[in-house]
């Protein structure tokens, strides 16, 4: 059976921290705890004074003071593990946690977990391939020394860095190591730690080297366990459910996240708020339940996604300088067919292939497998069309020799349809309006991972009338937008007013529109 021994690393809150180790260690589990020298030495003082007579306690001799983004990170959960190995030679596994971290699973199914699974959970992406940093310094943080922290001493940290780089004193990686990333939060076996402990002992230049990297404590642990330990006994994914925001931020959990958060495929959950003593209360009994079944769902991360997007549609894409001047060309008329039902839409442009001689193009800018030619590689991504989408778009008219196009959107394209109904060219839209039943939207939110075969259907209850509504709401962006060549069809009306729509659009005869229009399974699901 797995003892797990947690390495707890934290710098306030000590009720939280003396309730949280009470709980672990009660179902008969470890703590080392390293408390942040430069805390508040009085909370210290009340930990320990509050769990001195727990066997299954210990706590780190020598503390560190720690500063985000410094090694004294890195050296604080070392010296902890340290303390661990020493103190608890059952333990057959280490978890990371902070003092926001609460367990979102029953301690039986944790043990049983990491019982079945004989395995190491550390993120270990490759530094330099992966997208793990999508923002900010990459390179940097390696090739040179760090010896003033970016948050308190901004000035010299660029200093710093800038003198080094005018001076050439960027330096070489270890040449036996790869550089791999990922969050800190891991769960380790014994042996795993074991060979972490020797190797820092043996190889003292990969210390050194790692004491003045930037952040170390998301490279560390994630470059040295990979170098020990075979891959197939490694899984690439941290145990512990966090989220963060488009601003780079943690998510916090609050009191109503909880049925979301005990579906969810981990262990773990970072941050919880210290105001969520609902929340709390909830976990901590569940943590010392028996039997309990788990459906897990794991749609937590798209679900945050996609309800926290609401309002900032829009702003992700604007223009680039160097496009405010590029157009499609004052001739061209591109033709934008914008359904949520892509099938729909789909068969729409198939009928329109056999009446008319326009070439079309489905959802670009939505399906990353949509066939489009050899473009000289701007087709290759959703995110490299979308940014370069006038340029990806004059590129089309002229591959296919045309000056009339018709494509596919979606409705919350909203800032594509209005950056080409700006442009010089003709932009002309024909939005298809659909019914949408509940086993639809379920099945949409399970398409786009708002939700999972094991979702219960009391969340989906909730989720649906959020799902049509954004649907509503994105209809409505599109008719309050005023487009000049606007046109509509329903699945409601008849087949003349539809026709009448579709020649409109597509400034065909009335006769070529009805045998558009004339198809009974046009709407179909």
């Amino acid at each position: 059976m797995a003892k797990i021994a947690f390495i707890l690393l934290c710098h306030k809150d000590p009720d939280a921290i003396i309730r949280q180790a009470e709980r672990l260690t009660a179902a008969g589990d470890y703590m080392a705890i390293h408390f942040d020298a430069r805390a508040n030495p009085n909370h210290y003082d009340k930990i320990r004074k509050a769990l001195n007579g727990n066997a299954n306690v210990t706590f780190v001799k020598r503390r560190v003071k720690c500063g985000w983004g410094e090694w004294s990170l890195v050296q604080a959960t070392l010296n902890a593990v340290q303390a661990a190995v020493e103190a608890y030679p059952r333990a057959t596994h280490f978890y990371m946690l902070s003092g926001d971290c609460m367990a979102i699973k029953t301690a039986e199914y944790t043990h049983q977990f990491l019982g079945e699974n004989d395995a190491d959970f550390i993120e270990n992406f490759d530094y330099f391939e992966s997208d793990w940093i999508k923002t900010g310094m990459k390179e940097e943080r390696l090739i040179y020394r760090h010896f003033f922290n970016e948050r308190k001493n901004k000035p010299l940290f660029y200093a710093s860095m800038e003198l080094q780089r005018r001076l050439k004193l960027q330096r070489t990686l270890p040449d036996d190591i790869q550089i791999r990333i990922g969050s800190q939060w891991w769960c380790l076996r014994r042996e795993t730690v074991e060979k972490v402990l020797a190797f820092i002992k043996e190889r003292r230049d990969v210390m050194r080297f790692f004491s003045t990297t930037w952040i170390p404590d998301e490279t560390f642990f994630q470059t040295i366990v990979p170098h020990l330990v075979p891959e197939p006994e490694i899984r690439s994914r941290t145990l512990t459910f966090l989220m963060f925001t488009d601003y780079g931020m943690p998510v916090t959990f609050y009191n109503d996240h909880y049925d979301m958060l005990i579906s969810q495929d981990y262990l773990f959950a970072r941050k919880i708020s210290p105001e969520a003593r609902d929340l709390k209360r909830r976990l901590g009994l569940l943590y010392a339940a028996s039997g309990v079944h788990f459906q897990i769902s794991g749609e937590g991360p798209s679900l945050f996604k996609f309800l926290t997007g609401r309002g900032r549609i829009g702003r992700r894409f604007a223009s680039r300088f160097w496009e405010t001047e590029s157009t499609l060309g004052r001739e061209r008329e591109l033709l934008v067919v914008v359904c949520k039902k892509w099938h729909v839409a789909k068969r729409v442009l198939e009928r329109i292939r056999q009446t008319t001689n326009v070439p079309a193009v489905e959802y670009l800018f939505n399906e990353e497998d949509t066939p489009l030619p050899d473009l000289g590689g701007i087709q290759t991504s959703l995110e490299k069309r979308t940014r370069h989408r006038r340029a990806l778009m004059r590129m089309l008219f002229d591959f296919y020799e045309t000056d009339r196009m018709i494509v596919c959107m979606d409705p919350g394209n909203i800032e594509l349809l209005q950056d080409f109904a700006a442009d010089r060219s003709v932009t002309r839209l024909l939005e298809i309006e659909c019914s949408f039943t509940d086993d639809y939207l379920i099945g949409h939110a399970m398409r786009v991972g708002l939700a999972g075969e094991q979702t219960s259907s009391e969340t989906l209850e909730r989720l649906l009338p959020t799902i049509r509504n954004d649907m509503i709401f994105e209809s409505d962006r599109i008719r309050d937008a005023d487009f000049k060549n606007y046109s509509r069809i329903r699945e409601s009306d008849d087949m003349d007013d539809n026709a009448q729509a579709l020649a409109e659009f597509l400034s065909i005869s009335p006769d070529a529109a009805r045998e558009i229009a004339g198809n009974p399974h046009l709407f179909a699901d």
